[in-house]
């Protein structure tokens, strides 16, 4: 069998993690599994598909126009060519959108030449006019035709123009003519509000949780205390690509002001310019795995406030490492996180964030790791996840 995934990034960051290591699985049973790509790196079958100069010029018409997926010709032209000279048994659509592929002409020949395809949903960009998210908001206009978007300014930012209403018709016929059409959702919370779209009508649909390499993400030893300087203080530990208030940067910075002497906030990944608390420590983003595993082995409890996840692959990661997760009641959240392994929170308040928080450090992470390592074990298996969708691309190249 040949697999093509198309993503934004290869080898790199979450989702990018999530295409080499199909890839990896896939060849080691045998099959071909390439992926195009934005940006990233060549492992497991790489093929990057969009130059950099096109990338940013994509960037500013997606400003200018409001239209996003609509100005990469070359980068569309080389993943369509790749399409052509593979012929792959299945198309693994994933991020589409980073200013790198137009996707009216690639879903019009997905269709033409009838290939499966499998639209995994890692946020809900393919099924809204723009956004990758909207359930902050409450807006349900995407169940029946995008208009008047009120947060043109958000995600995929406009300068002038509101064009989702042509977005949303577009993808709408785009999908529509791809006739053997799976549509993957990485937790449940997503799988049943794709099933609300009218895109994915005549769609299959299936939940496959996200996997994590337990192989690096599992307990043991950390020195990360003693590398920031932190050495006998509890650790409380956000992580995020790119820290903002959408990730919960101001709970986070709030949540300082009640720690004790004893307890620090590490937030992992980039941060905006500005000056933190005494009691919040940067660390810089990082694309090395076994950093990442040593960041969650380290800490005492892993603190996720966004309010909009698809999925949560951080919280999946720490719990993997046995380490208790606090986190909220908004969408895919409490999927990941049961009483044995942390708390759910029913509002967010700096003062019901603190006692959760101080509820785990006092417990101790002792008490929760092995339910927090079983849990994972049991939900995001690596070979167990990917075998699921073995089993859908077959299912799929009968039809």
């Amino acid at each position: 069998m040949k697999i093509l995934q198309i993503n934004a990034v290869n080898g790199i960051r979450s989702t990018g993690r999530t295409c080499t290591e199909m890839s990896e699985y896939f060849t080691r049973h045998g099959h071909a599994c390439h992926t195009v790509y934005s940006v990233g790196n060549e492992n497991c079958g790489g093929i990057a598909a969009a130059p950099v100069p096109e990338c940013k010029y994509h960037a500013l018409m997606s400003r200018l126009t409001g239209l996003q997926g609509y100005h990469s010709p070359i980068a569309t032209r080389n993943t369509i060519k790749t399409i052509r000279d593979m012929k792959p048994d299945v198309v693994v659509l994933r991020n589409l959108h980073a200013n790198y592929l137009s996707i009216v002409p690639l879903l019009r020949y997905l269709g033409k030449c009838d290939v499966p395809t499998v639209m995994v949903l890692h946020d809900c960009w393919c099924f809204t006019g723009k956004c990758t998210h909207y359930s902050s908001r409450g807006c349900v206009k995407w169940q029946t035709g995008c208009h008047h978007c009120s947060q043109l300014k958000a995600d995929h930012k406009s300068w002038l123009f509101d064009r989702t209403k042509k977005m949303w018709r577009d993808k709408l016929r785009g999908f529509a003519g791809i006739r053997r059409l799976a549509v993957v959702g990485v937790s449940d919370w997503i799988t049943n509000e794709a099933r609300k779209s009218p895109f994915f009508a005549h769609a299959s649909f299936r939940r496959v949780y996200n996997w994590i390499d337990r192989e690096t993400f599992c307990p043991g030893d950390s020195k990360i205390k003693e590398e920031l300087g932190i050495e006998g203080c509890r650790m409380i530990l956000g992580v995020s690509s790119s820290w903002s208030d959408k990730k919960g940067l101001s709970d986070f910075l709030a949540l300082a002001e009640h720690l004790h002497e004893d307890e620090r906030i590490v937030l992992l990944g980039r941060l905006p310019s500005m000056e933190l608390p005494d009691k919040v420590i940067a660390a810089p983003e990082t694309s090395d795995v076994a950093q990442l595993a040593a960041y969650y082995r380290g800490a005492d409890v892993l603190l996720q406030l966004s309010r909009e996840e698809t999925f949560g692959k951080v919280v999946a990661e720490a719990l993997a490492c046995g380490t208790p997760v606090v986190t909220n009641r908004f969408t895919a959240n409490p999927e990941l996180v049961t009483e044995k392994t942390g708390v759910v929170l029913e509002e967010m308040t700096v003062q019901s964030i603190s006692q959760a928080v101080h509820k785990v450090l006092e417990a101790g992470k002792a008490h929760y790791s092995k339910a927090c390592a079983d849990f994972a074990a049991d939900r995001f298996d690596k070979e167990e996840n990917l075998a699921q969708y073995g089993e859908l691309f077959e299912k799929m190249c009968e039809i």
